[in-house]
């Protein structure tokens, strides 16, 4: 059986009003000591790989376990967090509830839940094909985690 412990990044740097590069948004302090909490609950489950998201924030809060155990860190693009677009959203909340309400709903420059859905979903399956029988931390964000989960609370 495969084992695939889904991590999702811990809390990230505050930024308002700004543009900033998603791919390096950086954990906060608090997201910074609270790896550690990733890495003790990890240190007895017999991990065979660690894989993230390319994004900063998500491979920072597996780094600490990584960093400790001799892990590589393998990064999987389509573990990456969705594309939301070009412009600041002041108004995140009302966009995300418009999104889960519609999966095919997004903004210029952005990605639907669905396109995330479905990437999600094609990473996963290949990571499973290539680390069968294996247990495995991957570090993502919390929309990955909850399209991958809806996926297969559908079926």
């Amino acid at each position: 059986m495969t084992i695939i412990f889904f991590i999702r990044h811990a809390e990230p740097e505050r930024i308002s009003g700004s543009v900033y590069n998603d791919r390096t948004y950086p954990l906060s302090q608090k997201g910074l000591n609270d790896r550690k909490l990733v890495t003790k609950f990890l240190l007895d489950k017999n991990i065979d790989a660690v894989l993230s998201s390319p994004f900063k924030r998500a491979v920072d809060t597996v780094a600490d376990f990584a960093d400790k155990n001799g892990f590589k860190i393998d990064l999987i693009e389509d573990f990456r967090e969705r594309a939301i677009a070009d412009a600041w959203i002041d108004d995140f909340k009302a966009f995300a509830e418009k999104q889960w309400a519609d999966f095919s709903y997004k903004l210029d420059g952005g990605e639907c839940l669905s396109e995330v859905q479905e990437r999600n979903i094609r990473a996963l399956k290949e990571v499973l094909a290539q680390y069968k029988g294996k247990k495995i931390v991957v570090g993502t964000h919390g929309t990955a985690v909850s399209t991958i989960i809806k996926h297969y609370d559908y079926y």
